[in-house]
């Protein structure tokens, strides 16, 4: 842990913090820069610096707990939608180095943007798509999942045909 974690500290009960969820492993806490009325952050107990550091079951508990607060969230506060975002990485927008999912309720002209469709990439060719597929399945190391994906890739090409 660093030598200072604004999320840690509040977990331990030091500062203002209004929890709208906790258990064993996970507090979710309102934001205190809201997008919107409703906005919380689900982060774990113990302390991970991002993604990366997370062990998977803690990060899917995260998640489903994200996705639970999301629906009590959307009817509390009646918005027209909602978003789930992580940034792990201060390329990726990090600023609080301690793993947390955000949870925010969407309003139609709310004035927050998270450009979709993202904006400013350029299209690549599907046989570009498929090799990074494959790469990735590769490395996830499931030889199924790569037989799969190479199999589709074959049968969508002979339909094409």
């Amino acid at each position: 842990m660093p030598a200072h974690c604004v999320f840690c500290d509040l977990i331990k009960g030091a500062g203002e913090v209004s929890i709208c969820y906790e258990d064993a492993d996970a507090v979710a806490f309102m934001d205190i820069q809201p997008v919107n009325r409703g906005h919380a952050l689900v982060v774990p107990r113990e302390h991970y610096a991002s993604l990366e550091d997370i062990p998977g079951p803690l990060g899917k508990h995260l998640f489903d707990v994200a996705w639970r607060l999301g629906e009590v969230i959307r009817d509390v506060t009646r918005c027209d939608g909602m978003n789930l975002l992580v940034s792990s990485g201060s390329a990726a927008g990090q600023d609080v180095f301690h793993y947390h999912v955000h949870v925010i309720p969407r309003m139609h002209g709310d004035g927050w943007d998270v450009p979709l469709p993202f904006l400013g990439g350029t299209p690549v060719s599907r046989q570009h798509l498929d090799a990074t597929a494959v790469q990735v399945l590769t490395a996830l190391h499931d030889p199924m999942r790569v037989k799969d994906s190479a199999t589709r890739y074959a049968r969508r090409k002979t339909d094409a045909s």
